[in-house]
């Protein structure tokens, strides 16, 4: 008898010794969910880019516009006129405090006469850190950043009067 009870408890110990279910654990830290909800952006143009106005002559030359200081350089056989001395593309715009923006540039590659199909080729053209892309951080207490935009045109010898204009593309987006 006692060695069917042995037995018994054997077969007990057994049948109750089978795995439990491992209990849920939860994860250390806890998870969280988050947003962050930025100002709309704004980026309007100030200034046009303006290579102002010169006299061309027999001899071809460059006109350049500094994209930081809108600092003028006249090059080869033109002639400045100091009356319109022209000056950078100049961009602000706005946004939320301490975010950084991407601004990329795409160049125009000729002004075109408004009166006739003559062209001036746009030998460069670029933000005021020298490449066509740039990012600015939105300064936390004004909300604000800005961009000059400068380049180089190449007048030809003895280039038809006229206004030479073209558009060129320049966009500012949340990084």
């Amino acid at each position: 008898m006692i060695r069917f009870s042995r037995l018994l408890a054997t077969a007990l110990l057994v049948a109750g010794a089978t795995p439990a279910l491992a209990a849920p654990v939860a994860a250390t830290p806890q998870a969280k969910g988050k947003a962050l909800i930025l100002r709309p952006l704004s980026f309007v143009r100030v200034t046009d880019l303006d290579f102002g106005t010169v006299v061309s002559s027999s001899v071809a030359g460059t006109v350049t516009i500094n994209a930081t200081t809108g600092a003028r350089t006249i090059a080869g056989g033109l002639t400045p006129m100091a009356v319109a001395p022209g000056s950078r593309g100049y961009f602000a715009g706005s946004g939320s405090g301490n975010q950084q923006v991407n601004i990329t540039l795409s160049p125009a590659t000729v002004l075109t006469n408004t009166l006739t199909t003559d062209t001036i080729p746009v030998v460069t053209m670029a933000l005021d850190n020298g490449q066509v892309t740039a990012t600015r951080t939105i300064n936390a207490t004004t909300l604000a950043f800005d961009v000059g935009v400068g380049g180089t045109i190449l007048v030809a010898a003895n280039q038809a009067d006229g206004d030479y204009v073209s558009n060129f593309n320049i966009t500012a987006d949340y990084q």
